[in-house]
């Protein structure tokens, strides 16, 4: 978690992040979290720190991720309650996600921005090859590990009552 000052006397915002695998959320999300009275909560390092031994399977990052959010809405709107904006690294990709992050912001009272990152397949993988040569990110996937999550994602939709903001 990174922290700034709080400083600000605006509503506090959620900022939710959408886009697949490698197409920047994480970083988006630090610029983000760099604004007074703002912090980042990163799903990664979460997972890596609690459960890095037990995530062999897409299954087992689907079933930790779950508990993760569990645990983690509680203290997510106690942060929005006090005051203080939340960067939520956690990828906004899929609708039942995307509802657990609208009953955070319904709860809490929360402004929120979801920023959706539509970036090419093509342009992630390369990417994502790239930051596994690295080897600094908490996980690495491989082609196949996008290819499979990637059936999953779901662009967002004004229907389910964001405000959207789109790079591409």
């Amino acid at each position: 978690m990174h922290a700034a000052s709080a400083t600000t006397s605006e509503k506090p915002t959620l900022h939710l992040v959408c886009g697949k695998i490698a197409s920047g959320k994480s970083t988006l999300c630090a610029k983000l979290g760099s604004l007074p009275g703002t912090l980042v909560v990163s799903e990664d390092q979460w997972l890596a720190a609690l459960f890095a031994n037990e995530m062999l399977s897409i299954s087992d990052y689907v079933q930790y991720s779950s508990r993760l959010r569990n645990a983690m809405k509680p203290h997510l709107v106690l942060l929005l309650k006090a005051g203080l904006s939340v960067v939520l690294d956690f990828p906004a990709n899929t609708h039942i996600t995307r509802e657990w992050m609208m009953s955070i912001i319904k709860e809490a009272g929360a402004s929120h921005r979801l920023h959706y990152l539509n970036v090419s397949d093509e342009v992630c993988k390369s990417r994502l090859r790239a930051r596994n040569a690295e080897g600094a990110h908490e996980f690495a996937a491989s082609d196949q590990q996008f290819e499979t999550i990637t059936r999953y994602f779901a662009e967002p939709t004004a229907d389910e009552g964001f405000d959207i903001t789109e790079y591409s």
